[in-house]
C-alpha cells in the first residue's frame, strides 16, 4: 500500500517537473524571438514620444507665463531685461 502511494506522489512530480520545464522553455523561446524585441521597441517610442510632448508642453507653458510676466511688467512701466542680460554675461 505504502509502495503505491510512493509511486503515485512520484508520478505527480515527474508530471509537475515536466510541465514546469516546458512552460520555462516556451517562454524563453518568446523572449528570445523578435516578437518580443519588436514589442520592447514599440512600447519604447511611445515612451519617448510621451517624453517629447511633454517637454513641448512645458516649453509652452515657459514662454506663457515669460510673455505673462512681461506684460505685467509693461503695465507697471518696468522695463523687460533681455534674458542674455540676466545672466551677466558681457559677451
Amino acid at each position: 500500500m505504502e509502495l503505491s502511494g510512493l509511486v503515485v506522489r512520484a508520478a505527480q512530480t515527474l508530471a509537475t517537473g515536466l510541465g514546469g520545464a516546458i512552460a520555462y522553455d516556451g517562454v524563453k523561446r518568446i523572449v528570445r524571438s523578435a516578437a518580443m524585441r519588436s514589442a520592447a521597441v514599440t512600447v519604447t517610442s511611445w515612451g519617448l514620444r510621451g517624453a517629447h510632448a511633454a517637454g513641448v508642453g512645458a516649453e509652452r507653458t515657459r514662454l506663457t507665463i515669460g510673455d505673462v510676466i512681461g506684460e505685467a511688467r509693461a503695465r507697471l512701466g518696468e522695463q523687460a531685461t533681455v534674458p542674455a542680460a540676466a545672466d551677466g554675461h558681457g559677451h
